[in-house]
């Protein structure tokens, strides 16, 4: 058992009341967010009974970010976050708003896959100024321990979201509910954000030219841990993600319903969320870089294992290891990656950054779709659990950087003050 001292130490970052207001907000609109994913995938897969169109509902989500970083990010550094953040959460409850209009008549997946573009468009903003934020609500030292908690907030919410979308869609016989329900959660998210104080140093107004718009993009590439740490995440996920299919696997492998899904989506927040509490108590420390690869490495794994199961229990048991190896991954390189990063770049880099976590979570669930749709769904699953272990190999060979990274706090000063010399 931790100590008193230990036990406050863990908790440093909720003595910060913007950190607390900014995770209510947070949780809010991940939970909502969530829910609607759920109602979104069933009642397409509903419609059509294509894996594919599975597909499309991540390329719908995934190709506003790709088209809009370069604004995203650099809205992020120019304007304040906080206002950022709040248009953002408004715009999803309209959204929301917007399918559940649609359920009113007769369903069009055309008109579905419009709304999912507006909410990868709202996205893209937002993804940028939420994580660009959090350096300004807590101190530096603090900013690990936010990380984390910061982590362990959205996986609860990513746990109870889709297992309330599930119910709420079953129990209604519809997703009606369920988008209804979404865009009041959305709403109070909105109102919570206006009450985010952060302490907002003096930023320059840089002029919007190709130059700084992509300032981003040119400082990961110089810093080569950093770019071997979030390209990792990028091909890993990629390759391994099997999100996109889980509809498939509840109706025609493990034979469940509305109520399954959810807690199959449900299943690697739980392992993420208790790894993120783990690690807020008990920081990592010694070498990230050997950490983060077999971390993805137990991805690819309980990839696998979960792409075999015809069991239930053990695809849920898998999807909470996978979600836990994941977590290690998320806080290793979110860390790195905003302490290594002036306030003045964070939303440029984040936004660059975000890019690589949507290519991999959000076009990954469209080559999960295709690949399930040329191969099969089984099939599909496993080669990707195998890609993301080959994808180790490379890295590991391709960025010594990483493999010999070592503390992330030491890592973090050492290229402040290198940033800082030059």
């Amino acid at each position: 058992m931790p100590s008193n001292a230990d036990a406050r130490a863990g908790r440093a970052a909720f003595t910060h009341p913007g950190f607390v207001l900014f995770q209510v907000a947070r949780f809010l609109i991940v939970a909502a967010v969530e829910m609607q994913a759920v109602a979104v995938g069933w009642q397409v897969y509903e419609i059509t009974k294509r894996p594919l169109d599975l597909g499309y509902v991540g390329l719908a989500q995934f190709l506003p970010a790709i088209l809009l970083f370069p604004i995203s990010g650099h809205a992020s550094d120019r304007f304040e976050r906080r206002h950022v953040l709040s248009l953002c959460y408004g715009g999803y409850a309209v959204c929301f708003a917007l399918l559940l209009a649609l359920t009113k008549r007769a369903p069009s997946i055309l008109l579905i896959y419009v709304v999912l573009v507006l909410i990868g468009v709202v996205r893209s903003f937002n993804s940028t100024a939420s994580r660009a934020i959090l350096p300004q609500l807590v101190p530096q030292e603090h900013f690990p321990n936010a990380v984390a908690w910061n982590a362990s907030i959205f996986q609860a919410a990513t746990i109870l979201g889709p297992s309330f979308g599930g119910i709420v869609y079953a129990a209604f016989r519809g997703p009606s509910a369920v988008y209804a329900i979404a865009m009041v959660t959305a709403i109070g998210a909105t109102i919570s954000s206006f009450r985010i104080r952060p302490e907002v140093k003096p930023r320059p107004r840089e002029p919007m030219t190709f130059k700084t718009v992509f300032a981003g993009l040119h400082y990961i590439w110089n810093k080569k841990l950093i770019l071997g740490a979030i390209s990792l995440d990028l091909f890993a996920v990629l390759l391994g993600g099997a999100v996109a299919l889980l509809p498939v696997y509840a109706r025609e492998i493990l034979h469940t319903g509305p109520w399954g899904l959810g807690l199959l989506r449900t299943a690697p927040g739980v392992g993420a969320a208790l790894m993120a509490v783990l690690l807020a108590h008990w920081p990592l420390r010694g070498r990230s870089g050997p950490t983060l690869l077999w971390a993805v490495a137990g991805f690819g794994v309980f990839t696998i294992i979960f792409g075999v199961s015809r069991n239930l229990t053990v695809s849920l048991i898998a999807l909470l290891l996978l979600g836990a190896s994941d977590m290690i991954s998320v806080i290793i390189r979110a860390t790195l990656t905003q302490l290594a990063t002036p306030d003045e770049m964070r939303g440029r880099v984040t936004a660059v950054d975000m890019i690589f976590i949507g290519t991999s979570n959000e076009f990954g669930q469209f080559e999960s779709g295709v690949t399930a749709q040329w191969f099969g769904t089984v099939p599909a699953v496993i080669l990707g659990g195998v890609g993301t272990l080959v994808v180790i190999v490379l890295w590991t060979w391709w960025f010594p950087e990483l493999r010999n990274a070592g503390d992330l706090q030491g890592i973090g000063s050492e290229t402040q003050n290198s940033t800082a010399a030059t």
